[in-house]
C-alpha cells in the first residue's frame, strides 16, 4: 500500500485526541477547530509520552494529536506530504539528510534532549578487551552511521580524516588498526544484533532498555556537549512560524516537559537541550 494512503488510513481511524477537545464553531478569536489542532507524528516512548504532555499543558485553543508510526521513514514523509504538521522523533543531521534525498523542505525547531548513544557489547565488559577483526554494528542511514564513526574516532580506535564529521563513511576511515569489520543494520534492528552476539554494537537509549541495558552498561559512550544530535521538533519551511507551530514549541519547552525529562536523566540518560522559559 502507498505510505501516503496507509497514513492518512492511520489518521482517521488512530490518532489519540490528547488535550481539551474543542467545539465545531469559530472561537472567540475568529480560530477554526482546523487552524487550532495540531498532528505530531512520533515513534516511541519516550518521544510519545513528551507529545502526551505537550498535548497536556498546549495553550488554549490548540489541542495535539498524537500519531504513532513503526519506522524512520514515515514522519518525515507525513510531515513533508502535509499529511501531518510537525514531528518528533529525529536530530537535525537526519532531517536534513532526508531533505537532500527527498527534496523536502522540513525545518528543526527547538532542542528537546539528547539521548546518550554508545556501542554494547554481549561479550566485552570493557572497550579495551576490543579485538583484533571484531565485528562492529552500525547503524546502516547516512547520518548514524557518521555518528557511530565519529565516536570509535575520539575514543582513538579508529582515524577518520580531519573535518570529516557528519558524512563520514566507513569508506573514509583511515587507519583501522583493529581491523575492525563494519556490518550496516537497520538502526531498528541494532538491539538484535545484539542479540545474536555481534561483539561490539552502537545502539540508542530507548533501543536498547528492552534489554534491560541502560547507558551505563555501554562500553563507550558519545560525548556531545553541543548538544548536535538532540532530538528537535521538525515542521515544514511553510508552518514553522505558523501560530500553532510557536504554540507547540512553547508547549515542548514547557516547565512540565523539563521536569519529565529530568526524572528519566538518571535511568535513561536523557539530558533536556532546552531551559524552560523563566529558568
Amino acid at each position: 500500500m502507498n505510505n501516503k494512503y496507509w497514513l492518512m488510513s492511520i489518521f482517521s481511524a488512530a490518532v489519540l485526541v490528547l488535550g481539551a477537545c474543542g467545539n465545531d464553531e469559530e472561537s472567540s478569536e475568529g480560530t477554526s477547530d482546523e487552524d487550532t489542532e495540531i498532528t505530531v507524528v512520533a515513534q516511541t516512548p519516550p518521544m510519545t509520552d513528551v507529545v502526551e504532555i505537550v498535548g497536556e499543558v498546549i495553550e488554549e485553543p490548540y489541542t495535539v494529536e498524537l500519531v504513532e508510526v513503526a519506522d524512520n521513514i514515515q514522519y518525515n514523509q507525513a510531515v513533508s506530504n502535509d499529511e501531518a504538521d510537525a514531528s518528533f522523533a529525529q536530530h537535525e543531521p537526519f532531517m536534513e539528510q532526508f531533505n537532500t534525498e527527498n527534496d523536502a523542505d522540513l525545518v528543526a525547531m527547538e532542542e528537546i534532549y539528547n539521548a546518550i548513544v554508545g556501542f554494547y557489547s554481549p561479550v566485552y565488559d570493557s572497550i579495551d578487551e576490543l579485538e583484533d577483526g571484531a565485528e562492529v554494528a552500525i547503524p546502516s542511514d547516512a547520518t548514524n552511521e557518521a555518528r557511530a564513526l565519529m565516536i570509535l574516532d575520539d575514543a582513538g580506535i579508529i582515524t577518520l580524516p580531519d573535518g570529516v564529521t557528519f558524512e563520514a563513511s566507513v569508506d573514509d576511515i583511515e587507519e583501522n588498526p583493529k581491523n575492525l569489520e563494519f556490518t550496516h543494520v537497520d538502526l531498528l534492528n541494532l538491539s538484535a544484533s545484539y542479540e545474536d552476539g555481534i561483539p561490539l554494537v552502537f545502539n540508542y537509549p530507548t533501543y536498547i532498555e528492552p534489554l534491560g541495558l541502560t547507558p551505563e552498561d555501554a562500553v563507550l559512550l558519545e560525548e556531545d556537549e553541543d548538544n548536535t544530535f538532540a532530538l528537535r521538533v521538525v515542521a515544514r519551511e511553510g508552518n514553522a512560524d505558523s501560530d500553532k507551530i510557536q504554540a507547540l514549541n512553547e508547549a515542548f519547552t514547557s516547565q512540565e516537559v523539563y521536569d519529565f525529562l529530568n526524572e528519566l536523566a538518571d535511568k535513561s540518560h536523557l539530558e533536556p537541550a532546552f531551559e524552560p522559559e523563566g529558568e
